[in-house]
């Protein structure tokens, strides 16, 4: 696929963007989990930006295509994401985690337009998104769904349920995407409860599996739009940095659930800045 490069210098900015969303909106709260929002941000650039069908003046246009946050601790990418598509006020992104605010640490289904599930229990998306894709199939539509799990998340034996219901059921409508950061809230993926090899571990669930960089849009691009085996189930494995973008904040398991401070994020904006 020959990809434009204006095209790609766009999304790139939308990712930079959305970064910025972040780190501002987790320093204005005083919390949330930014280490594992910037390392999907190129994903979910790529996802709202170009790859999926959706309507921010209808979020429940019957076709859309559907976004499930697996990992609904990472909300602040998402909610950035519904900003700059439209689907509410980027202003509204100030009022994180604050009493009153629809935006809570976790996605809420029923606050939020563009939220297809409540998400924050572990395990859980990825099994939402099976129902979904699936209810699609019997409804004969050609829409897709896409959903973000985490590496720590995959530790969870409802990922595992998920996985092979999927395969069962030939859902080829679905397409997970793993954000690989190899850190969680307690350290490494490798030490407190090591998932290798994880594409090995996909493959025999029936799947089909392709590994990328997580960072690099064309790559994502491709991965998204690659001719998959007729009646399987697909997931990227995004190898990615926690973190990604803000310099003291990349492979820093301390920023899985910490905000920066109001002088941190100042330097996080300027850094981002300079990428402009």
């Amino acid at each position: 696929m020959q990809l434009n490069a204006e095209l790609v210098k766009d999304l790139e900015k939308k990712a930079r963007r959305l970064r910025k969303d972040i780190v501002e909106m987790t320093a204005e709260a005083g919390s949330g989990h930014p280490g594992g929002s910037l390392s999907a941000a190129d994903i979910v650039a790529v996802l709202y930006f170009y790859q999926m069908r959706h309507k921010p003046e209808n979020p429940e246009w019957p076709d859309r295509d559907k976004f499930v946050l697996s990992k609904g601790h990472a909300a602040p990418v998402l909610y950035a994401a519904l900003a700059e598509s439209g689907y509410f006020a980027v202003s509204e992104l100030k009022s994180l985690r604050k009493l009153g605010s629809m935006l809570q640490g976790h996605p809420d289904r029923v606050k939020i337009p563009g939220v297809e599930i409540s998400t924050g229990s572990l395990g859980q998306g990825l099994s939402a998104s099976v129902g979904m894709a699936l209810a699609a199939k019997l409804d004969k539509k050609d829409t897709r769904v896409y959903c973000l799990i985490g590496d720590g998340e995959c530790e969870e034996g409802q990922i595992w349920e998920a996985a092979m219901s999927a395969s069962h059921y030939n859902l080829d409508n679905l397409t997970a995407i793993l954000d690989r950061n190899k850190l969680q809230i307690d350290g490494s993926t490798k030490e407190v409860m090591s998932i290798e090899p994880i594409a090995d571990k996909w493959k025999a669930f029936g799947w089909h599996v392709t590994v990328i960089d997580g960072h690099d849009i064309r790559a994502i691009i491709k991965a998204l739009n690659a001719k998959t085996p007729k009646g399987k189930p697909y997931i990227i494995i995004a190898n990615t940095t926690k973190g990604k973008g803000v310099s003291f904040m990349e492979g820093v398991v301390d920023f899985h659930g910490k905000a920066p401070t109001r002088e941190e994020a100042s330097k996080a904006l300027e850094e981002l800045k300079c990428l402009d």
